[in-house]
């Protein structure tokens, strides 16, 4: 434990503070002493929670000892009890003054954050201190009732009156031990949250909804979500006090928005006829009591307090309330905007006023408590309450008859009255049988909305309320003089801090131009452009090759979001991001969410992936509540600015409102419409990037996707700690190099452990990717990190997490069927071999098979999480067909040979498919599924075992070979004569690619291996174009084979050939920006210049990687270095210094095909979330 003083006053700190750490705490006790508001700024990760707490409890304990001091002094009558430590050094800042304070007057703590999943970590934290106060935590009776009758209700207002009854009668055996338990020290000393006193409540048999409103009393520090605060019947109903004390909004970016939203009500004409429908059953019921042969007055209204023609009254205000809305004539397309003080105007129609207000209200409370206690058939009172709350909301305040006018003008002053048609009101329709009686219910009606555009209304009535100060700190409130200037009230505390990580830990670009060289932007006439989306497509897909484990990919909205994947996914960009790292797409409800994000923790905790990508939104539940530490989040993108809707009714009213006080509002500082427009974006922004970094050793990148990130301006709205690192870039390939020199560094510096593998595999034939699917993880492990981000809104205590590792088949079976259904499709192009065709046939099958007709959409993998229909049909016996597609004609001879393969495969096929199992074949097709995507033998070795284990089989192993490519089939064979005594006929030729065969029976005595070289000095052949001898095109030049003059290759045929493959593999315009650069950097010797366009343009798509290593040829030598380093950053293999220059010269072109197809395979495979499956 550490102590320091700040400000004079003594705090204990768990361990040595940094920097920032003290500077905010600071901040914190000069708030305090001074008795003014503050607005603290503290990135996420800098361990702001521990400190505010520490911070204001030490304050407090220094409060009570200058009490003390003042006390001992009075008795002394001046003189020193402590002559070295005389009393003035005690202090007196933390107290009043001279104002006369005794122990009752140090203030309570009120600490209120978002959710009450926030408010358990803030508690957690205050386990960790040295701190004991005596704590109370607030919640609602959904979350802390416990008594099982009140919780069956369906609606919660019904809950609240039951509760209410059941406490007036003492019916509840909870509720009638709470006095006795309410002194327990187990309770009474202990530091408790909800799911805590729940605990507590249910061994002892208490209502820990009553409890805590005991502990309330005598508690130093009150936590609570800041809706209870803000809220004005909230704050009524649980009684609190705020007079004197400190209140804390932590996570405080979303107070604006539930202040506006907590003073703000819509009433739909179904609001209105449920509260006519409660009142025609109520008048119905007691008309019956009435006219009974044994009425009498003391049976009538047995229960019900109010009398019959009130009640007859209630249902005529709720008629005439009706029929004043709905007298509005409004057009369908926008609605009709009033000042505030209109809705008395309006109300007074239906004869609410504020001389009527205490009246209505209470038979409105008392009607709604009386059908809600009625045994049978539910009946909603909702519509009832909402309007007791309505008139409560509006008709605040007691003012005098002449004060009046001026009252109202004051309550009304930041709101708008807005009528519009309810376009709904289909939806809602009553089943209820008394519905016909409200003409709602038959007609369309329109709603009322009374609007609040400042949060300055509700932080006022917490000023007026008498509480000492108020402080408001988030990680995310920039810019700062655009929060306060919304709150209308002074903070003359604020503070932007640092972060504790250190420069070589965050990596910030702006991206304005993806690889094609298009602008990226989200703005509204740019969105949806093809060539903008696919530009977007190219960048993200870039960017997840360099970024390891986890990427977060933001959108401005779901509709944008989802009609950029939909484009993604038709046109091939998502099956590249899904190789690399397995999309996972935040649902709009959130009912699905739990599985979604356990998806992509267990992906990226898989030691077999390359990791995951979670594509979300800004302002969505991704972005703000979910931890995202270390692995979870090392890249952010954000793919533009989350402006609000610009045609919705209430933006378009709060700028108009905020232009109107920005005119007419002389002395105050107001933002305009259009400020309050841009700072709704960036908020939302700054939101999204505080996901990654959450601690001192983290690390990780943010990315910037749109070019209207380029302003200074926009720069100035993100977050102080991020602005001096943001990087500008003009070429993508520059983004490519640095972020991975940035990465490989930060690895190095800082490692983290490595990801666990599986305890145990799942089966004896499991592919060693049975855990990489996300689906099923075998092992139990789960760090920290990823039990915090897991936490989720406490608000939601019916929504159940679904254990992702249920479904563990005896032999692994259902992963397998799974993976193999969700497999990602090639790129439409003719097969090159029999994998190829093997594949281009699995992906055919889905048209004679009704489990994969939609697997275009089912390879995210968010949507193949939900794979229990599929499964079932796999094990029921469902069949996948398999195709083999024959090759377009591209010449006779080529087409005769493609076709024997064709045949050769689909007879060996067939034939294993009737020696084997159902469950077998699938093993060993999606084994070969997989070693056509890594290249990894391991997995073809290990799911063909089951073939050498019966003498039956045997041969049918042996015809694997045929499939097995040329660097594997030496090893392919000797495993095979290990397993079953007979080998597979080997040759050493097998060894060698098909164009080096091609070449070998072309030029026999030429030697492919080390490249085209002749000892004796015999001609040579010119250097053969390999990529288009895989594609079966012309391969040898027109000019037929040149005779060098030399024995070896001259290097300008190397170029040259180079040079011919670049211009096919990227078109001529931008093979001509390639020359360009080749020729400026002979010229300038300008490493940098070169390699920024050639990664732009070599990275673009995975099958040109190979052209990025290969021109290391025009790489000099003093370069040569620089270059190896970015070639291992890039592919993740590891380079000597002689191999680029090897490489470079005349070997990389004629060497070996096997090993260039080897090469690149080992690339495409490092780019792969499937690698080492």
């Amino acid at each position: 434990m550490s102590s320091l003083t700040l400000n004079g006053v003594t705090v204990n700190f768990p361990f040595p503070p940094y920097n920032c750490q003290k500077d905010y705490m600071s901040k914190v006790i000069e708030c305090l002493q001074r008795k003014v508001n503050g607005v603290l700024e503290s990135p996420t990760g800098t361990g702001k929670t521990l400190c505010l707490l520490c911070a204001t409890l030490a304050w407090r304990e220094h409060f009570k000892d200058t009490i003390s001091a003042r006390k001992i002094a009075e008795k002394l009558g001046g003189e020193e009890m402590f002559p070295n430590t005389p009393l003035s050094s005690w202090g007196t800042a933390a107290t009043d003054g001279d104002t006369p304070t005794y122990y009752t007057d140090v203030p309570k703590i009120i600490y209120a954050s978002r959710t009450h999943t926030q408010l358990a970590q803030v508690i957690s934290e205050l386990k960790n201190t040295s701190y004991r106060p005596k704590v109370c935590v607030l919640g609602s009776r959904e979350q802390l009732c416990i008594n099982q009758e009140v919780m069956r209700q369906e609606s919660n207002h019904v809950k609240v009156h039951m509760c209410r009854a059941k406490v007036s009668t003492r019916s509840c055996i909870y509720y009638n031990n709470v006095e006795e338990k309410s002194t327990d020290r187990e309770l009474v000393d202990s530091i408790l949250d909800v799911e805590d006193l729940v605990k507590f409540g249910n061994k002892q048999r208490a209502c820990p909804y009553y409890l805590s409103r005991s502990l309330k009393q005598q508690a130093n520090v009150i936590f609570m979500p800041y809706n209870y605060l803000l809220d004005p019947k909230s704050r009524r109903a649980h009684n609190i006090e705020l007079k004197g004390a400190v209140v804390i909004f932590d996570e405080a970016h979303n107070v604006e928005k539930t202040c506006e939203e907590s003073t703000s009500f819509d009433l739909t004409p179904y609001d209105v006829a449920s509260a006519i429908n409660a009142v025609d059953r109520l008048l119905v019921e007691q008309a019956k009591d009435v006219s009974h042969e044994d009425f009498n007055a003391d049976s009538l209204n047995s229960g019900l307090k109010v009398e019959l023609d009130t009640i007859a009254k209630i249902k005529q205000i709720l008629l005439d309330l009706e029929a004043a809305i709905d007298s509005y004539d409004v057009p369908s397309d926008k609605g009709i905007t009033k000042p505030g003080i209109f809705i008395y105007e309006l109300l007074e129609r239906a004869h609410l006023t504020y001389n009527s207000k205490t009246a209505v209200c209470e038979a409105l409370e008392q009607i709604s408590g009386y059908l809600a206690g009625q045994p049978g058939i539910f009946l909603n009172t909702s519509g009832l309450q909402k309007l007791a709350d309505i008139i409560q909301l509006v008709f605040c305040g007691e003012p005098s008859e002449k004060d009046r006018l001026q009252q109202m003008q004051s309550n009304t002053a930041h709101f708008k009255v807005h009528i519009h048609r309810d376009t709904n009101y289909h939806k809602k329709k009553s089943t209820d049988v008394w519905a016909s009686s409200s003409s709602s219910s038959k007609k369309q009606g329109n709603i009322l909305s009374y609007w609040c555009f400042s949060p300055g209304f509700s932080m006022q009535d917490l000023v007026n309320q008498g509480v000492r100060c108020i402080i408001l700190t988030s990680g995310t409130l920039s810019p700062l003089s655009s929060f306060t200037s919304e709150m209308r009230i002074e903070f003359p505390v604020t503070l932007e801090n640092g972060h504790v990580i250190e420069r070589d830990q965050i990596f910030v670009s702006i991206i304005d131009r993806g690889p094609d060289g298009v602008h990226l932007s989200s703005a509204f006439d740019r969105r949806f452009i093809p060539e903008n989306m696919a530009s977007l497509g190219n960048t993200v897909a870039n960017l997840s090759r360099v970024v390891p484990h986890g990427l977060l990919v933001f959108f401005p909205s779901f509709p944008l979001m989802e009609k950029t994947l939909d484009f993604w996914r038709a046109k091939g960009h998502a099956d590249r991001i899904e190789t690399i790292k397995p999309m996972f797409v935040e649902p709009k409800g959130k009912g699905t969410f739990n599985e979604v994000i356990d998806g992509y923790y267990n992906k990226v905790n898989d030691p077999a992936s390359k990791g995951g990508s979670f594509f979300a939104v800004c302002r969505g539940k991704a972005s703000e509540g979910l931890d995202f530490a270390n692995t979870f989040g090392r890249g952010v993108i954000i793919t533009g600015l989350p402006f609000p809707p610009k045609m919705d009714p209430k933006v378009i009213l709060k700028m108009q409102f905020l232009d109107e006080m920005s005119r007419t509002k002389t002395g105050l500082k107001y933002l305009s419409g259009q400020q309050w427009y841009k700072q709704q974006a960036f908020r939302a922004v700054n939101q999204a990037i505080g996901r990654v970094i959450r601690h001192k050793e983290d690390f990780g990148a943010i990315f910037l996707c749109d070019q209207r990130f380029k302003g200074s301006d926009a720069q100035a709205q993100l977050p102080l700690w991020v602005r001096p690192y943001v990087r500008l870039y003009d070429c993508f390939g520059n983004v490519v190099r640095d972020v991975s020199q940035f990465f490989r560094v930060a690895q190095k510096m800082r490692p983290v452990v490595e990801k666990r593998a599986a305890a145990e595999r799942c089966g004896t034939v499991c592919l060693p990717d049975t855990q990489a699917s996300g689906f099923t993880s075998c092992s139990s492990y789960q760090s920290s990190h990823t039990q915090k981000a897991k936490a989720l809104d406490a608000h939601l205590p019916s929504l159940k997490r679904r254990k992702l590792n249920e479904y563990t088949g005896a032999d692994g079976m259902a992963r397998i069927c799974v993976e193999y259904e969700c497999d990602v499709q090639e790129s439409q192009r003719r097969p090159a071999n029999l994998l190829d065709a093997l594949e281009r046939g699995d992906h055919c099958s889905g048209e004679d098979n009704d489990t994969v007709m939609g697997a275009k959409v089912n390879r995210l993998s968010t949507l193949s999480l939900q794979y229990d229909k599929r499964m079932d049909d796999e094990l029921r016996g469902g069949k996948r067909k398999i195709k083999l597609v024959k090759q377009p004609k591209i010449s006779q001879s080529e087409d005769v040979c493609e076709e024997g393969k064709a045949s050769r495969t689909k007879t060996f096929l067939s034939e294993m498919k009737k020696s084997l199992s159902q469950v077998n074949f699938d093993c060993i097709v999606q084994a070969l599924q997989t070693y056509k995507k890594t290249d990894n033998l391991d997995v073809l070795l290990t799911e063909t075992v089951v073939l050498a284990g019966d003498a039956n089989t045997h041969s049918l192993l042996r015809g694997i070979y045929q499939f097995v490519r040329p660097h594997h089939k030496k090893r392919f064979d000797e495993n095979c004569q290990e397993l079953t005594g007979q080998g597979c006929g080997y040759k050493p030729d097998h060894s060698l690619a098909k164009d080096m065969k091609k070449a070998n029976t072309l030029h026999g005595d030429r030697q492919t291996v080390a490249g085209l070289t002749s000892s004796s000095g015999k001609s040579t052949c010119s250097q053969l174009n390999t990529q288009q001898l895989n594609r079966g095109g012309q391969h040898l030049n027109q000019q037929g084979l040149k005779e060098p003059q030399t024995g070896t290759a001259p290097k300008s045929d190397v170029h040259a050939t180079f040079l011919a493959d670049v211009k096919q593999a990227l078109g001529a315009e931008k093979s001509a920006q390639l020359f360009q650069a080749i020729y400026s950097y002979k010229k300038t010797d300008n490493y940098e210049n070169v390699v920024t366009i050639v990664v732009s343009l070599f990275t673009e798509r995975d099958e040109d990687i190979h052209l990025l290593i290969r021109f290391g040829m025009f790489i000099r030598p003093h370069h040569k270095e620089q270059y190896k380093h970015m070639l291992e950053a890039l592919t993740g293999q590891s380079f000597s210094a002689a191999d680029v220059p090897a490489v470079n010269e005349h070997q990389q072109r004629d060497a070996s095909s096997s090993q260039t197809l080897k090469a690149q395979s080992k690339i495409s495979s490092f780019f792969s979330s499937r690698q080492n499956k």
